[in-house]
């Protein structure tokens, strides 16, 4: 009853003004978005600053898990791309997707919220430069034999829409995300939310073919069923899981912000399996269980980046010097963030 109770207050609260624009701007990014365009931004002639600042940002667009980015930061290495931007999209695609970010905010607080996509950017940016560093020489000869290659001449075929469509076109979805979210009275959310969405369908009709239109829709229902599903079921477990452990086991061994607390949180996230957006409410209730916020932070930070099975595919990847070094990075930031947060969180 714990378990349903917590599902049906989830579809009522954080559902239509949260999940369903999200999924929308999610299924408008995979349908238009010009892989050749952004491919380019990893490859080896590209600009240090820049590569890593796009690698960093770039899980912005995805909404992948652990497991599911591997295939595509396996694609981006073989075309090319140097093993730190690659690991910097490794880490950044599924720790900040847009679904992650505005249900981080929306569920745990906008400090929190805020802490993981800040942590998130810096630890795709840091943890990719010093994986570059330890393995220079290596990746040195490999990037000689990829710009021999010329890796990144390719498109995929996409069709190029004008600049300025772009931004009005996500500029207005964006804006219908962060309006439904926002606390107002219901009346006032409501025709806020009609007028911009008319202004959706008025651009959409006029920019759009009908096959565009067609494809944005059925990404969007890909997405939707792709993660949906697996995210209810995370909930209701969530509510059964609150209702079963006892919050004394939680306030020993992760209340508080001691070092130890952080550590076991990050090991414990590296290990388990986080479907998308599922970490979200797990941590959603421990909170409620009284785990501290240093160590809620530091499970947010490991868990979806890493996972005992995405690990075992990462060695047989990149070999296992390159994999244990990028885990260990990872569990080693997300503790120390998590535990310089939970300082300030007090």
């Amino acid at each position: 009853m714990e378990g349903l109770r917590t599902l049906y207050e989830y579809v009522a609260e954080h559902t239509l003004f949260c999940l369903i624009p999200a999924f929308f701007i999610a299924g408008a990014i995979t349908a238009f978005l010009n892989t050749a365009s952004v491919m380019r931004y990893f490859g080896p002639k590209t600009d240090k600053f820049l590569a890593y600042s796009v690698a960093s940002v770039s899980g912005a667009i995805l909404a992948v898990c652990s497991c599911t980015v591997l295939p595509l930061f396996t694609g981006i290495r073989e075309k090319g791309a140097g093993l730190g931007p690659a690991v910097a999209f490794l880490y950044s695609s599924p720790a900040i997707n847009i679904l992650a970010m505005t249900y981080s905010i929306h569920l745990l607080g906008y400090d929190l919220g805020m802490a993981r996509i800040i942590g998130a950017v810096g630890f795709a940016y840091v943890i990719g430069l010093i994986m570059s560093g330890i393995f220079h020489k290596e990746e040195k000869r490999r990037i000689l034999d990829a710009e021999a290659g010329e890796a990144f001449a390719y498109d995929d075929g996409s069709r190029v829409r004008p600049g300025h469509q772009n931004l009005a076109y996500f500029s207005v979805l964006i804006a219908i995300l962060v309006y439904g979210t926002a606390k107002m009275p219901t009346i006032i959310k409501y025709a806020g939310e009609i007028l911009l969405m008319a202004l959706l369908i008025y651009l959409v009709r006029r920019w759009f073919t009908r096959e565009e239109i067609r494809t944005w829709f059925s990404e969007t229902w890909r997405m939707v069923k792709l993660i949906l599903p697996v995210l209810l079921i995370g909930v209701f477990l969530v509510g059964v899981v609150k209702e079963l452990i006892p919050s004394e086991i939680i306030a020993r061994y992760v209340g508080g912000n001691s070092i130890g607390g952080n550590a076991i949180a990050s090991v414990s996230g590296a290990i388990m399996y986080f479907a998308t957006l599922t970490e979200v409410p797990i941590v959603r209730g421990l909170l409620d269980l009284g785990m501290g916020r240093g160590p809620s932070l530091s499970l947010m930070l490991a868990g979806p980046a890493l996972s005992l099975p995405s690990m075992i595919v990462l060695v047989r990847v990149i070999g296992f010097k390159k994999a244990g070094t990028y885990i260990l990075l990872v569990c080693l930031f997300a503790m120390g963030v998590g535990y310089v947060f939970g300082v300030f969180a007090k």
